[in-house]
């Protein structure tokens, strides 16, 4: 058994909290078994079989299986006889990525880790799972979605697409996501955008492939790729108003034989990456920079392609349901430490695709501060400290949405 950690040093307040406390050694040693163990998107079986064996013990109603392939769902009923229902999600996969860490619960899979912290978002869900199982104070159900392929792989979109919310028709939705660059004891959410849609662009160049000491004999697909890399940083400076964010980044380059210095290609690839938060605004750089690799491309005798592929769209919390979270926030760890107008990442998060279709919000949880070690690095760890305080936070969103009568 792992010694107890002061999970009271965050001064968060609440029957939750004192009440998951109590358990924070079992969700620690959880946690850490699940780090040891990362798997990709839709090959989460035994996080998925971890996640079912702890429901069962923490005594909730139902565990479904099976949903978006590897996805697991409990099912909670409170005191009350109400049929409303909250829905709360964590995602369960890890990375492709080699650890650099040297504890004992490193990860035990050559080229994969919890670089994300995605071990201790199911772990504080757990918490939340058997705190809410335990008490069930609240009027309705809680719906916990414990969600595969959050990296790359949409799993939220395919448990939307295996009947999710039909089976469960919750009224709104919630998820968090740690943050190394908050201190612990910090939550924050907004109103708007959190996180930005992904797309994934890649650029085919055809010219015509020559001899290095006789370039006027070929269509340099090279010199074409190396235009259209410098004025793809045109379209967001020029074309999109300085108040809207947005990101273009062509982040690989693939073109000739390294072994062939005077071999000129006759294809270039280009592969890259665009954010954006307003669905006008990722329209309108599809549109543009489209337009200005073929016109480019023309210019010097060669093609240009464009594949734009829309990966995962903004994720878009709804007015409502972000305050609310907040003022729960604002219960556990007092007013200082909730940031309601959080600013926006350029990263993007599945979780999106429930937002699409039900109100809900996103928030983050402070995990780290100032010099701590940021999500997808090798060294990164999640910091097991705050595991009540994200299950409080998770349980009081169930128990403030669906209070109970006073005859309950």
């Amino acid at each position: 058994m792992l010694a107890p950690v002061a999970s009271h040093r965050y001064g968060a307040h609440g029957r939750a909290f004192a009440h998951i406390a109590q358990f924070h050694p079992e969700l620690t040693e959880f946690r850490r078994d699940l780090h040891a163990h990362p798997e990709l998107g839709y090959e989460e079986v035994y996080t998925g079989a971890r996640v079912q064996e702890a429901l069962k013990l923490c005594g909730v109603d139902e565990v479904h299986t099976g949903i978006g392939k590897t996805g697991v769902v409990g099912i909670i009923r409170g005191k009350g006889q109400g049929n409303r229902m909250i829905g709360l999600r964590a995602d369960m996969d890890a990375l492709t990525m080699t650890e650099q860490n040297d504890f004992a619960w490193k990860s035990q899979k050559s080229g994969m880790m919890h670089g994300c912290g995605h071990d201790g978002h199911v772990a504080m869900l757990v918490g939340a799972a058997r705190y809410l199982a335990e008490t069930r104070n609240f009027d309705g159900t809680a719906v916990l979605v414990f969600q595969p392929g959050e990296e790359g792989f949409a799993g939220a979109k395919a448990m939307i697409e295996d009947g999710l919310f039909q089976r469960w028709p919750v009224e709104s939705v919630y998820a968090m996501h740690n943050w190394p660059s908050m201190k612990p004891g910090c939550i924050g959410t907004t109103p708007t955008a959190m996180m930005a849609s992904a797309d994934r662009v890649c650029i085919e160049i055809t010219g015509k492939g020559g001899h290095g000491a006789h370039p006027y004999l070929a269509v340099d697909p090279v010199l074409v790729a190396a235009h259209i890399i410098t004025a793809a940083q045109s379209i967001v400076s020029r074309n999109v108003r300085p108040v809207e964010g947005a990101v273009i980044s062509l982040c690989a380059m693939q073109a000739g034989d390294l072994h062939a210095m005077s071999v000129i290609p006759g294809k270039a690839t280009l592969v890259g990456t665009v954010r954006t938060f307003n669905p006008e605004v990722q329209a309108l750089i599809e549109k543009r920079l489209t337009e200005l690799c073929s016109t480019i491309a023309l210019g010097f005798g060669a093609t240009a392609t464009v594949s734009y592929e829309r990966v995962y769209p903004a994720t878009i919390n709804t007015p409502r349901e972000a305050m609310f979270a907040a003022d729960v926030a604002e219960m556990l760890v007092g007013k200082e430490n909730v940031v309601r107008n959080m600013e926006p990442s350029m990263g993007a998060e599945d979780f999106s695709f429930m937002l699409q279709v039900k109100p809900g919000a996103y928030l983050r949880i402070g995990q780290g501060g100032e010099g701590s070690c940021m999500l997808h690095n090798t060294r990164y760890d999640f910091n097991d400290e705050i595991l009540p305080l994200g299950a409080a936070l998770h349980a009081s969103l169930v128990e403030q949405a669906l209070p109970l009568s006073h005859g309950a």
